[in-house]
């Protein structure tokens, strides 16, 4: 499939079908992820250019019945994560967090290359991060900024969904977006 090629988008409108099987494939979805589909589609509906991001999240997750989110955070972004857990905390949930840094474990360790060689310098550590939320029964998982890689680890150890609030981008002030508008990232890239 090469979708980002196509020029007529007819399955916006329930037209041309490239991938037979969209039905079928729905009807596995498990209960959780039918709800799941559901109310993720009622909030766009109902609040469409409406709410923030933040908003959306507090929203599906009543929706849901979640009552427990873990937060896992970079501690780059430990101020933006004690706003967001003070949004959460006022919207009634029960928030559980674990930094990126979480059991503090040096980078030599693993034989990973250190910045500043003559230091400690811990490595995240994704799968405490996600051991961490999982003992504390988070129902609901979300990423503040963890790096590449580690993101992926992380979501590949909870059991809880995840969703990602901030992606990292030290550059572009975590818009990533921003590299796709900038005519300056499009010239750099060739486009």
């Amino acid at each position: 499939m090469k979708c980002h090629n196509c020029n007529s988008p007819d399955c916006y409108r329930g037209g041309k079908v490239c991938a037979p099987g969209g039905e079928e494939l729905l009807r596995s979805l498990t209960p959780a992820e039918e709800q799941m589909l559901k109310v993720a589609s009622d909030v766009e509906r109902e609040f469409y250019c409406k709410l923030t991001r933040v908003e959306e999240l507090i929203e599906f997750s009543r929706r849901m019945g979640f009552k427990k989110i873990g937060v896992a955070f970079c501690i780059g972004l430990f101020e933006e994560t004690r706003v967001l857990v003070e949004y959460l905390e006022k919207a009634g949930f029960s928030i559980f967090s674990a930094a990126c840094k979480v059991g503090a474990v040096d980078k030599s360790l693993l034989k990973i290359e250190k910045m500043r060689p003559d230091s400690l310098e811990a490595t995240c550590n994704p799968v405490l991060q996600a051991q961490a939320l999982n003992r504390a029964g988070t129902e609901l998982n979300v990423i503040v900024g963890l790096c590449i890689g580690h993101d992926i680890i992380f979501q590949n150890h909870s059991k809880a969904p995840t969703t990602t609030l901030i992606v990292k981008d030290r550059v572009l002030a975590h818009n990533p977006a921003g590299a796709i508008y900038s005519n300056y990232y499009k010239r750099r890239l060739g486009g």
